[in-house]
């Protein structure tokens, strides 16, 4: 590396963000960038480590390790030490098609492989990578680049998310003739309705699209392929399917109460408020609104953070956000070693911005709901919950048991599902198509991504079940690979 001393030399320095209170005012994009000068130490902290794992993509204990797109982190850390930025977008965009949505929404594994982290703090690779591109579009540098030669081959790819994105730029660039179908009123997927703007401006993901539009892919709107386009069109209009519609079945919640008004699904909450958001900024009024409620957030993980973020912008009387698994630890634990991602406490952008206006952390841990109870209209008014703790069940697999004397109940008029998800929708285009799925409900698909049906694949979390967002762009980009083999006997592309 440049800078072989850059690791002893400088700290960790990350952007510093407007304070949280000031942040909830607005639904801006909270990130911010260091300065060119810091930007260079940063990037000069990357060790000579011989065997960077940053970059390793693998599942250790379940849980990812190092960058699932196989980024040359340590190449472009080195180009921005030097000064090099375009050679650095250059490194940057051969693995990663879309590097200003990760650079933004990922939670880093790369940083949690880290090297340098195993005993003192990651290389600030994420803040780098987003610094990176936003240069590459602040300086010009990125445009529509359309294939030279048309092999005259169609792929439809059903579902516009990070998968499907970056599926239809490889097979773009391949020069197959592209066609992505999406169900919504715009092109995003996850990125654009299941995200909020505050985490990724949606100015953003219009940017990307159009330049994917310039370079000749085809977008189609309002259209759900097994609905109100049969699957039989797509099939005899292509030569090859990629289906890339996401895990959007979520995880219930099985109570009494559950069918009480005021109870709905986390996705169902932050689609309609960044619908309602890019229509009308909130003026028509179809969104579901925390305003002046009593918010209680079940689950963890970044969607239950978002319906935190998203909560607090509504303007929520109180926000409570229940973790069934127990706080972690501050620190890896023994069994948590590295390269494996830590395990550890940690607060999001939602949590802190809790914390700053309501005085704690948001989540209570170790929580289980035990009921739903409303009011005579049906209207819910609270949630009724106990403490849990794992013990050993029958033939000693793990199971939760309730502490005595724990129970609680918790003022509520609004609750937000956000246990994750099961698997893909089954019906319509998945039950027209009759493709194999695997153990888990998902789409079974083999190493080139191809499905039980000649000539029609499947990425992202479709086959993969809920994951991050660098999963499904590899996977995107893995299954254009496969599709490019099936068109064309070979392929070139990475």
């Amino acid at each position: 590396m440049g800078k072989p001393t850059g690791f002893i030399e400088y700290p960790r320095t990350i952007p510093i963000s407007r304070h949280p209170r000031e942040r909830i005012a607005s639904w801006g994009e909270f990130h911010e960038h260091l300065p060119e000068e810091t930007l260079r130490e940063q990037g000069a902290r990357c060790m000579d480590c011989g065997v960077p794992f940053c970059h390793t993509g693998k599942l250790i204990e379940g849980l990812t390790s190092g960058c699932p797109l196989n980024n040359l982190i340590p190449e472009w850390n080195d180009l921005v030490y030097r000064g090099r930025w375009r050679e650095a977008l250059d490194r940057l965009h051969k693995t990663n098609n879309f590097p200003e949505f990760t650079g933004r929404v990922c939670p880093a594994p790369c940083e949690g492989s880290c090297v340098l982290g195993i005993n003192s703090p990651a290389v600030t690779i994420k803040s780098i990578e987003v610094s990176i591109v936003d240069r590459g579009f602040d300086e010009g540098w990125i445009v529509a680049e359309p294939p030279s030669v048309r092999t005259g081959k169609r792929v439809a790819v059903i579902g516009s998310g990070p998968a499907g994105l970056a599926c239809a730029a490889e097979l773009n660039k391949a020069g197959h003739t592209v066609t992505v179908f999406e169900r919504a009123d715009r092109i995003g997927g996850l990125l654009l309705y299941g995200i909020p703007p505050m985490k990724l401006d949606k100015g953003l993901v219009d940017r990307r699209v159009k330049l994917l539009a310039e370079e000749g892919v085809r977008f189609v709107t309002n259209v759900e392929v097994g609905k109100n386009y049969a699957t039989a069109r797509v099939r005899e209009e292509s030569d090859a399917v990629v289906l890339c519609g996401g895990a959007t079945w979520a995880r219930d919640l099985g109570v009494e109460g559950r069918s009480l008004k005021g109870v709905h699904y986390a996705m169902e909450f932050l689609t309609a408020s960044t619908k309602s958001l890019l229509d009308s900024g909130l003026a028509d009024g179809k969104y579901i609104s925390a305003k002046d409620k009593n918010v209680i957030v079940i689950g963890g993980g970044d969607t239950g953070t978002d319906c935190v973020g998203t909560s607090l912008r509504h303007g929520c009387k109180s926000l409570v956000q229940l973790e069934i698994l127990p706080r972690p630890p501050d620190d890896r634990a023994s069994d948590n070693p590295w390269p494996q991602w830590p395990k550890i406490y940690r607060m999001d952008y939602g949590q802190e911005e809790a914390a700053a206006l309501f005085g704690a952390d948001p989540r209570q841990y170790a929580v289980q709901t035990k009921r739903l109870v409303g009011d005579t209209d049906g209207n819910l008014r609270s949630v009724h919950v106990v403490g849990i703790r794992k013990a050993a069940g029958p033939g000693g697999a793990p199971r939760f048991e309730e502490i005595p004397g724990t129970e609680g109940v918790l003022p509520a008029d609004l609750v937000l599902l956000a246990m994750g998800f099961v698997g893909p929708e089954r019906e319509g285009l998945l039950a027209d198509l009759q493709v194999k799925l695997d153990q888990r409900g998902n789409v079974a698909v083999g190493s080139d991504k191809q499905t039980s049906v000649p000539g029609v694949f499947a990425a992202g979390d479709m086959s993969r079940g809920q994951s991050l967002i660098v999963w499904a762009i590899a996977e995107g980009r893995q299954a254009a690979r496969g599709v490019d083999r099936f068109l064309m006997g070979e392929t070139a592309l990475s």
